[in-house]
């Protein structure tokens, strides 16, 4: 799949791929520096909660949900 940069640096990303992850209006993007290639992961819900158990401490994923819902309003 082909994009192009727009105006700000914005890009567009595929429909296709929007759907397949969850990427919707207002969704944050991790965006990491590869050397040479750029990656961009999706923060959902569904990544957050595949982060379950990797943070120490109790209630690190629910802390992680509740300010998600803060951004998002």
């Amino acid at each position: 799949m082909k994009t192009q940069v727009f105006a700000k640096g914005q890009i567009v990303i595929p429909v296709a791929l929007r759907r397949k992850y969850g990427i919707k209006n207002g969704t944050k993007i991790i965006v990491t520096d590869a050397g040479d290639s750029i990656i961009l992961k999706p923060v959902t819900e569904q990544y957050l909660k595949n982060l379950q158990g990797s943070l120490k401490g109790k209630g690190g994923l629910k802390t992680l949900l509740d300010e998600r819902r803060k951004d998002r309003e």
